[in-house]
């Protein structure tokens, strides 16, 4: 028998092949959205096979032998519903949100997809155009390449340094049998969890779950990802330079620590100071009272400054990127960013500005928990990093953040030796960076 355990808003049960079950009543609207994650993306991948997560994620849009890729796309249409997924270091999810009484045949098309997926040779050669497609597209972003420079130099050995969407010289060298072994290793029960919310009976909407998935096998156990970063002990650089534009851009990067550290709910807190708080990835959170925004934007140094910090299975970055207003200096703006970092090592925030945060906090926790959709992939985010109730939990434990904790982690985190800066400058201010580099140097 599967075992069930029945938490405060969330009905959990563990079916017997390991497949992770998480269902959640919400009458407010007739819609309900399902939602199944994969302990799998760019942290399960090696030099040589980078992106083949992200390839496999688009695979699964191809169907399976009793439903094909067209009949896939026209149920989902016909019943009023969309659909999507997305790839990340640690993950790789498949979502769909429709009228609540069609929600068992979502429940059927995953548990087809987790395991029937078509790997047809032709359909493999005709994404990989689209990912290469994709990939050149993404190149034309500077801020892109530069994330994909800073992460590079703030790894060494830990897989977070691989792009998600692959280096184009692996995809242009993955096979359909690469894909098909990565699919088979990792998608299964036991690497997966589902979750459901929207106006249902719970008690009937686990049944469709195990109906639907209990006859599949759990798999095999994936490989476990075993590197651990070794401490930085010294700032890295990269300056990115490229023909073209007239926007600069400076990223500074952190280590900081994983999910399960308990300086999160603080981390988080500090990243609100810095930047707005953003529990949750993707989440719009107000930014124009934060430090980055005052100091940069409001000061006429930069167009925009965002802060961010990712719940993740390994310890990952803060990020500060701006972008430099024509006419700053970029030494300029890293100064004024790299200040309001020491202010928050040396001083304790105010206690409005620590309120003003927790209000952030309420509101993104509201606005999530008020509609079905965000709030199934926020609970399926935490719950796959850490446990059911994870984020409950975490945004409780904002609340009890003191000025103390957020300087604390501040100073466990801002050292200048852990720290990693990234410039993007168009070549034609090449020359004024080389200068400037000069005498960082000396």
């Amino acid at each position: 028998m599967s075992e069930r355990v029945v938490l405060e808003r969330v009905q959990t049960t563990t079916l017997d092949n390991g497949l992770r079950v998480l269902v959640v009543e919400r009458h407010a609207a007739p819609v309900a959205t399902f939602w199944l994650w994969y302990a799998v993306g760019s942290r399960n991948e090696q030099p040589g096979r980078t992106g083949i997560s992200h390839w496999v994620e688009h695979m699964l849009f191809k169907g399976t032998p009793t439903r094909p890729y067209a009949a896939l796309t026209r149920a989902i249409d016909r019943l009023g519903g969309r659909w999507n997924a997305f790839t990340w270091k640690d993950y790789t999810a498949y979502h769909e949100v429709l009228p609540a009484e069609h929600l068992p045949v979502v429940i059927e098309m995953e548990a087809d997809r987790m395991r029937n997926t078509c790997f047809e040779p032709e359909e493999v050669e005709r994404e990989r155009t689209v990912i290469l497609s994709e990939r050149e597209g993404a190149e034309n972003f500077p801020l892109f390449s530069l994330q994909e420079e800073v992460d590079a130099l703030a790894f060494k050995v830990h897989p977070y340094r691989l792009p998600v969407i692959g280096w184009k010289g692996d995809l242009r060298r993955l096979t359909r049998d690469d894909l098909y072994a990565h699919y088979r290793t990792y998608y299964h029960p036991g690497n997966a969890l589902a979750v459901a919310v929207g106006a249902f009976d719970a008690e009937a909407v686990l049944e469709q779950v195990r109906r639907a998935f209990d006859s599949l096998a759990p798999g095999p156990p994936p490989p476990p990802v075993t590197v651990e970063e070794p401490p930085q002990e010294g700032e890295r650089r990269v300056v990115l330079q490229r023909p073209g534009g007239a926007t600069s851009y400076v990223q500074v990067a952190y280590h900081a620590p994983a999910a399960g550290d308990p300086d999160l709910p603080a981390l988080l807190v500090l990243d609100g100071v810095l930047g707005g708080f953003d529990a949750v990835r993707g989440a719009v959170a107000p930014a124009r009272s934060s430090r980055l925004y005052r100091a940069l934007v409001d000061r006429g140094l930069a167009t925009e400054v965002v802060s961010s910090v990712a719940a993740s299975f390994d310890p990952g970055l803060l990020r500060i990127v701006a972008t430099v207003r024509s006419g700053v200096p970029v030494a300029t703006v890293e100064a004024a960013i790299l200040e309001e970092v020491e202010r928050l090592v040396t001083t304790e925030v105010l206690p409005e500005e620590l309120a003003r945060v927790r209000r952030q906090a309420r509101a993104q926790f509201s606005y999530v928990r008020d509609g079905v959709h965000a709030f199934a992939g926020a609970l399926g985010a935490y719950a796959l990093l850490l446990y059911p109730e994870a984020f409950f939990d975490v945004m409780a434990h904002v609340e009890r953040v003191t000025p103390a904790d957020v300087q604390r982690v501040a100073a466990r985190i801002f050292d200048p030796r852990r720290r990693t800066v990234g410039w993007y400058v168009p070549e034609e201010g090449a020359a004024a960076v080389r200068r400037v580099a000069a005498r960082v140097e000396a």
